[in-house]
């Protein structure tokens, strides 16, 4: 399985994609978590220790790896470089493990302006198409609003788009944005979950405010997820009653990929 965590900034996606991973990996599956996110966190909401998420570097940063595999310094206005390079072996030696989860990093290019074709993207592009196309693990890609990881050519092999929404019509908002963008490279399974739910009536609003989206899921406001955080532990770890919500999450995900009704 192939999912793709997005929503607007805050909403608590990065918090979604750890447990979502977590819970995978404890089904004993093999989970590839990759945080996509300029301002990666992914590591620690996982579980790996400050010190461990600290060792990680982002492959968009591996100047000396770029280079080798492009044949061009990032950074620079290269006129030739190699804009398809090899990275079926960049998973497995830049990845980390714990608690079942391989975590992969992937950082954002920072020269060039956000739709710039360089040494970095097209090594980053190169990367995300061998993830997803050829990626055998469950892939729990963890991503900000865009949609800008994914082309046209790997969006047949994302199973969906998890949009992550709390109660308020700029969340609403952001959600049907990025659906228009998932369309339009051809991703037509988004799904809604509702996160930070306090009370029946936020989910009704959501549910009356997104009629034309499939919900599959509610996730309660939990003061222990913040808590987790401050003590630098998986909220998965931290918060047992998540994990009852994302059982459930995961049963109607299942049955809406099939085409099947669920309440």
């Amino acid at each position: 399985m192939k999912l793709a965590i997005t929503g607007k900034g805050g909403v608590g996606k990065t918090t979604l994609s750890s447990l979502l991973a977590r819970s995978y990996a404890a089904d004993g599956f093999a989970v590839l978590a990759i945080d996509a996110n300029p301002d990666a966190n992914l590591s620690m909401a996982l579980g790996f220790t400050a010190e461990e998420a600290n060792r990680i570097t982002p492959i968009a940063q591996l100047s000396d790896l770029i280079e080798e595999r492009t044949g061009a310094k990032p950074g620079t206005s290269a006129p030739f470089f190699k804009i398809n390079p090899r990275v079926d072996d960049i998973p497995a030696k830049y990845s980390i493990s714990k608690n079942g989860v391989r975590l992969l990093v992937l950082g954002t290019v920072t020269s060039g302006g956000g739709g710039c074709f360089c040494p970095e993207s097209a090594l980053l592009r190169s990367l995300m198409n061998h993830l997803l196309l050829r990626e055998t693990d469950y892939v729990i890609l963890d991503m900000d609003a865009g949609v800008e990881h994914i082309g046209r050519g790997t969006a047949d092999s994302v199973d969906a788009f998890i949009i992550v929404v709390e109660p308020g019509q700029r969340s609403i908002q952001t959600a049907r944005s990025i659906r228009k963008l998932a369309r339009d490279i051809g991703i037509d399974k988004c799904y809604i979950i509702g996160n930070k739910i306090t009370k029946d009536s936020d989910r009704t609003f959501i549910i009356e405010s997104m009629r034309d989206f499939t919900v599959i899921g509610f996730i309660n406001y939990n003061g222990k997820v913040s808590e987790a955080d401050l003590n630098g532990v998986s909220p998965f770890d931290y918060t047992p009653v998540i994990i009852d919500e994302l059982k459930i999450i995961k049963q109607n995900l299942e049955s809406a990929l099939r085409g099947e009704t669920f309440e």
